[in-house]
């Protein structure tokens, strides 16, 4: 079962703009909008995906992930797939941060065309106050 929601991530994650897969160094899938890593999925189901510090503690504090199992003080986070639900809790964390990235450096200008961030922004139905941190590390990408 785990073997079926790790490719269903795959191929949900790859689907999108600018987006790559190659083998993670320490096992699994990474995920890569053009050179930045997006996160990557461990064959046991374990999640691990970059994130500034603001939008990793916002993250936390709503019980959407954990912090990284190892790189406690970064803005990495972990989360950990044990059913279906989790499936699509990992996708969406996936797309946050894909979306986080589309807003940032090369990725802005090479997906403008692509993806449009506000849009695609709002179909992940954010709290607010995940919102206002998004829109805040993001100068403002979802207005």
């Amino acid at each position: 079962m785990m073997q079926q929601y790790l490719e269903r991530i795959r191929q949900t994650v790859t689907g999108w703009p600018g987006m790559s897969a190659q083998p993670h160094r320490f096992g699994g899938t990474e995920f890569n909008l053009g050179s930045v890593e997006v996160g990557h999925l461990h064959h046991n189901g374990m999640v691990d995906i970059p994130f500034n510090s603001k939008l990793r503690d916002q993250l936390i504090a709503e019980g959407r992930a954990e912090p990284h199992h190892m790189l406690r003080e970064t803005g990495w986070i972990s989360f950990y797939i044990r059913s279906e639900v989790d499936v699509e809790r990992a996708i969406w964390l996936f797309r946050l941060s894909y979306l986080f990235n589309a807003t940032r450096g090369s990725q802005r200008a090479s997906l403008k065309d692509a993806v449009d961030v506000p849009t695609a922004v709002a179909a992940l139905q954010l709290s607010q106050p995940l919102a206002d941190v998004f829109q805040r590390v993001t100068g403002g990408a979802t207005s």
